[in-house]
C-alpha cells in the first residue's frame, strides 16, 4: 500500500470505516466482462488478467458442483443507447464491442455452460438494463460474488449497485483486474471501505465450503 493509501486507511480506520458487511446465505457468482475483447492484452480495451481466469475456473468450479447460480455480463456497444453513447464519448474504444464480433465472446478459459445466464448490458453496471434483478429474486440470492474486470469502472459500478438493491457484495481480489495498478489498488480500497467486502480466493472458498457441508 502506499503512503497515500496508508493515510486514507488511517483516516477511515479512526472514523469506523471498512467494517465487514459478511456473507449471506444463498451466493451467485457474477463474471463481469470476461469477453476477448477485455482479456486480451494486445486489444484496445484489454488487459493481462492470466491469474483473474485462474481464480474464476477455481470459483467456478465449486460453483457448479454445489449448483449455484453462475451470471455472466458481455459489454456490448449499442449506439442507439444513450448510456452507451456517453460511454463511447468517454472511452472511443469501447465501439469496437459491437455484436457479433469476436471481442464480446466470452474467454473460452471460462466459457459458459448450457443454463449459465450470459446477460448483455451496454453501461457499466451490471445491473441495469440487464434483468440480473429479477433474476437474482427468483432464485433466492442474498449474496453476489463479484468478479471480472474492469476494478474502477463495471465492477465497482456492479459492486455498488449490489449493495443498493440488499445484497452481499463479495469481491474476490484475486478474480477482478484492471488496465493499470493504480485504478485497481484504488478501487478496492475505496471498495472495501464503504460498498462490499474484498475478499481473498482462499477466504471466498472456505465459506463455500461451510455451503458443501451445511
Amino acid at each position: 500500500m502506499d503512503s497515500k493509501l496508508e493515510a486514507a486507511a488511517k483516516i477511515y480506520d479512526e472514523r469506523g470505516f471498512a467494517k465487514r458487511s459478511g456473507y449471506g446465505k444463498h451466493p451467485a457468482l457474477l463474471i463481469i466482462d470476461m469477453t476477448k475483447g477485455f482479456t486480451d492484452p494486445a486489444s484496445p480495451m484489454g488487459s493481462e488478467v492470466s491469474s483473474q481466469i485462474e481464480a474464476i475456473q477455481v470459483l467456478l468450479k465449486e460453483f457448479r458442483v454445489q449448483g449455484l447460480p453462475i451470471f455472466y455480463t458481455i459489454n456490448l456497444y449499442d449506439p442507439d443507447d444513450p448510456g452507451g453513447r456517453l460511454f463511447v464519448a468517454k472511452i472511443p474504444a469501447i465501439e469496437m464491442l459491437a455484436p457479433g464480433t469476436e471481442a464480446v465472446e466470452v474467454d473460452e478459459r471460462i466459457a459458459p455452460l448450457a443454463g449459465e445466464r450470459v446477460l448483455e448490458k451496454k453501461v457499466p453496471s451490471a445491473f441495469i438494463g440487464t434483468g440480473l434483478e429479477d433474476e437474482l429474486k427468483q432464485l433466492g440470492v442474498d449474496t453476489i460474488f463479484i468478479t471480472g474486470v474492469s476494478t474502477s469502472a463495471c465492477v465497482r459500478a456492479s459492486t455498488i449497485d449490489s449493495m443498493s438493491h440488499g445484497y452481499h457484495p463479495i469481491v474476490i481480489r484475486d478474480a477482478v483486474g484492471d488496465r493499470a495498478a493504480g485504478p485497481h489498488e484504488n478501487n478496492l480500497f475505496d471498495i472495501d471501505a464503504k460498498f462490499g467486502d474484498v475478499v481473498s480466493l482462499k477466504e471466498s472458498m472456505d465459506y463455500l465450503a461451510t455451503l458443501a457441508t451445511a
